[in-house]
């Protein structure tokens, strides 16, 4: 076991600062792997308002690999539709994705408190895993076998002795502050007020855009009867007239029957930021999620990108602690969710450029461009199916060395239904599990890879998978211990393939 520079055994493999969504996220990829864990919080409870309201496909994929995705299904509301209207409330585009490539609905709204505690109650699963509420972090010292990492808690201090450090401390966060990394970017001079009401007064499934120059606004549906509207704040309006209940009345008025009947949760004024930080690692230290990068709302990628940036982590993490490798892979991570995390920050700065003009002239050009481009089947199927959001690609990292990589190389991997011998229209996900897995089509693993190598693979705990067509799914000729078979049921593997 690896010590701290005094001599003395870590307290726990990795302290987390944050339990917001990331943080959890990201104990649960490690408690799985047996890491020890301390989550510490500086509130003394999770936040109970709906932050994040889009979940995408790539997230409930996080969530099925963690056993949690059914818990959180419930707080869900799939296959939403968004629709952009002009300020005549006339359609100019519709996003409605339609396929499921990765196993779940590309769009989907969802409210945060509920999926974060299924989140947090997941890690009830782990005895080598704690959540400290109520206590800040004050000071990270850093030493060449570890970190000393120092809680304040009622005015006492906890040190904790720990491996690593992973702040998921929100944009604000001092674990950032403490590595002494840049947090580049800008901040956007509009102001909006975020109004969250329950009973949705509109009581229909989806969601709009309105790109109205007079006010642009946004009504989105998110699960349990609770609908979201944002409308922008126009510069000669302060944020306290913005959260007067007049005000509030006026500009839900504009939306909904009865305003001054709403059921508010609560209501707050927010300007949009876009930015990244200098390096998500240094030495021990690492960031994750908003203290990692922040993004407008525009593309409902914020909560997300950090769900992606918990799974590539969390594996690495456990992978180095467990002495499954060595922590130079470590800077894979940075290596490998920066670029994307920068896709997805930019698109979300154009998207809210797009939608948010309030000069009449200039919106009715963008009205009459977007409505030209939707009379182009290939540029409708575009914006409809969602073709513009980035997809993670590594150029680089873990897994990709040759230059340029070969076909579907740092790719992800698709997730169809599949059948094995034992159970039929399974997840793929489910079948191969949550680590390594080696995969060849209508071949055997073992003797593709040879005895030395399959040998490796299998010391590290590597799932082998014989992929075939579905009418070879119980043919006896190749059957191996070792060697799990997969019947082809919807045919995409085989596409994949080929």
């Amino acid at each position: 076991m690896a010590v701290n520079g005094n001599g003395s055994a870590p307290d726990v493999d990795v302290v987390v600062v944050g339990a917001g969504p990331v943080g959890l996220t990201l104990a649960n990829v490690l408690g799985l792997q047996g890491v020890r864990t301390l989550v510490a919080e500086e509130r003394d409870a999770l936040i109970d308002y709906p932050r994040g309201v889009g979940l995408d496909d790539e997230a409930l994929r996080t969530f099925q690999g963690i056993g949690l995705v059914e818990a959180v299904l419930p707080h869900t509301v799939p296959n939403q539709i968004l629709r952009f209207f002009d300020g005549r409330r006339r359609l100019l585009a519709e996003m409605a994705p339609p396929d499921a490539r990765f196993g779940w609905p590309k769009r989907n709204g969802f409210v945060q408190p509920l999926v974060d505690a299924e989140l947090l109650k997941g890690l009830d699963r782990f005895e080598h895993v704690e959540v400290a509420w109520a206590h800040p972090m004050t000071s990270i010292t850093e030493s060449g076998d570890g970190v000393t990492v120092c809680l304040d808690h009622g005015g006492a201090t906890r040190q904790v002795r720990a491996r690593y450090v992973v702040g998921c401390d929100g944009g604000r966060s001092a674990t950032r502050r403490l590595m002494g990394v840049s947090f580049d970017g800008t901040t956007s001079s509009t102001r909006w007020l975020v109004i969250d009401v329950a009973n949705d007064p509109l009581g229909h499934p989806n969601s709009e855009v309105g790109a109205d120059p007079a006010r642009p606004y946004v009504s989105i549906s998110i699960a349990h009867g609770i609908r979201r509207f944002e409308f922008m704040i126009h510069a000669d309006e302060t944020d306290e007239q913005a959260e007067d209940p007049a005000f509030v009345a006026a500009m839900l008025g504009k939306l909904i029957p009865y305003p001054d009947r709403a059921d508010i949760i609560r209501r707050r004024v927010y300007t949009h930021h876009s930015r990244i930080a200098g390096a998500f690692r240094r030495g021990r230290l690492l960031v994750a999620g908003d203290a990692a990068h922040l993004m407008p709302v525009w593309q409902g990628q914020g909560y997300n990108s950090g769900i992606r940036d918990a799974a590539n982590l969390g594996w690495k993490l456990a992978a180095v602690v467990n002495g499954r490798a060595g922590e130079k892979l470590l800077d894979t991570y940075d290596v490998e969710r920066r670029k994307h995390a920068r896709a997805m920050i930019d698109l979300s700065t154009t998207v809210g450029r797009v939608i948010s003009p309030t000069n009449r002239r200039v919106a009715g050009a963008r009205d009459i461009a977007i409505r030209a481009a939707s009379l182009v089947p290939t540029l409708k199927r575009y914006v409809l199916e969602m073709r513009f959001k980035p997809m993670p690609f590594y150029e680089q990292g873990a897994v990709v060395h040759s230059q340029p990589p070969a076909p579907g190389v740092g790719t992800l991997f698709i997730q169809p239904r599949v059948d094995t011998r034992d159970a039929p229209n399974v997840l793929f996900d489910d079948v191969i599990g949550p680590w390594f897995a080696v995969l060849c089509w209508n071949n055997h693993p073992r003797k593709i890879l040879g005895e030395k190598a399959f040998a490796a693979w299998k010391s590290l705990g590597a799932v082998f998978v014989a992929l075939r067509p579905q009418t070879q799914l119980f043919w006896p000729d190749q059957d191996d211990a070792d060697v799990v078979v997969v019947g082809d049921r919807t045919g995409a593997l085989k596409a994949w393939f080929d």
